[in-house]
């Protein structure tokens, strides 16, 4: 798993998450979103991405919900954070359709307005304040499988895949994956997986780090469920100190990792490998 350690003193932030009761307005708060659900449930919060049809691909939209569901979350009564899928995919990663939305301006502003999107949903899980786990109920692709390695858990169904075609889609590694990845899985494995497209299972996921246990699908959800229960009767803003701790010495490095990928990524969106893979993309998707 990764190594946190490092020589700088640390400081604690001072900022404790906020210990006002929000009970009565998270609870089941599921109106205020399209693409999530958002569940208060003993003592966790849970988001839902809730995109079946698309595989829970992660729309502009997704990202922007996601975000504002992750401020609320942080800022509740709940002691932990849960993010997990509707149906049988956690997610399919980016929706290519995004390329396609009705946009004002030129495509260079389009490009920064999308990847502004999607640095914003990383750097969103760099800063939260509690324990954040991730419940992998199916594949997971691209974006869907580097944010695991920024999660404080991962649990994961046995049918659950790990999967980041960036080499394939003209794209590159991103979610602070370049980072996180060779920390917690070794470089070659890492290069692996993030250069030549390697498809893990969730036991090899669970062999390298990247997956913290594996769980029989048919009793996936009683069981991680049964477990989070536990974990969030111990001392909120204990967890939130102690996450705190282990994580601060990380955090400018990885945002430094992050903003040095999306520059890559947006000088790369309209390169000859990327334009020909989305072509390619719905070429095949038309055919279907």
């Amino acid at each position: 798993m990764l190594n946190l350690y490092g020589k700088r003193k640390v400081c604690l932030v001072a900022r404790v998450v906020s210990s006002e009761p929000a009970k009565q307005s998270r609870k089941n708060n599921h109106s205020k979103y399209e693409t999530i659900d958002v569940v208060y449930l003993d003592n966790i919060t849970k988001i839902v991405l809730k995109r079946p049809e698309k595989k829970n691909a992660f729309s502009f939209e997704m990202y922007k919900e996601v975000c504002s569901a992750l401020d609320d979350a942080g800022q509740d009564d709940s002691v932990l954070t849960v993010i997990t899928g509707q149906g049988d995919y956690f997610s399919s990663g980016n929706d290519l359709n995004n390329a396609l939305r009705a946009f004002k301006g030129s495509p260079d502003e389009m490009v920064k307005e999308t990847s502004g999107v999607v640095r914003n949903f990383v750097c969103k899980v760099i800063d939260f304040p509690k324990p954040l786990v991730a419940m992998v109920n199916g594949p997971a692709i691209g974006i869907a499988t580097t944010i695991l390695g920024l999660c404080d858990l991962v649990y994961a169904s046995d049918k659950a895949t790990f999967n980041t075609p960036f080499s394939k889609l003209g794209q590159h590694p991103e979610a602070c994956s370049s980072y996180t990845f060779p920390r917690i899985m070794g470089l070659s494995k890492a290069t692996e997986v993030l250069l030549f497209n390697k498809t893990l299972t969730a036991r090899e996921a669970c062999n390298v780090g990247l997956v913290t246990e594996v769980f029989p699908d048919a009793t996936f959800k009683k069981e991680v469920w049964s477990k989070l229960i536990d974990y969030a009767t111990l001392p909120k803003n204990c967890l939130a100190l102690s996450k705190q701790l282990i994580r601060k010495v990380e955090k400018e490095k990885l945002h430094a990792v992050c903003e040095r990928e999306f520059e890559l990524l947006n000088t790369r969106a309209y390169s000859d490998d990327a334009i020909n893979a989305v072509q390619r993309f719905f070429q095949r998707k038309s055919q279907l």
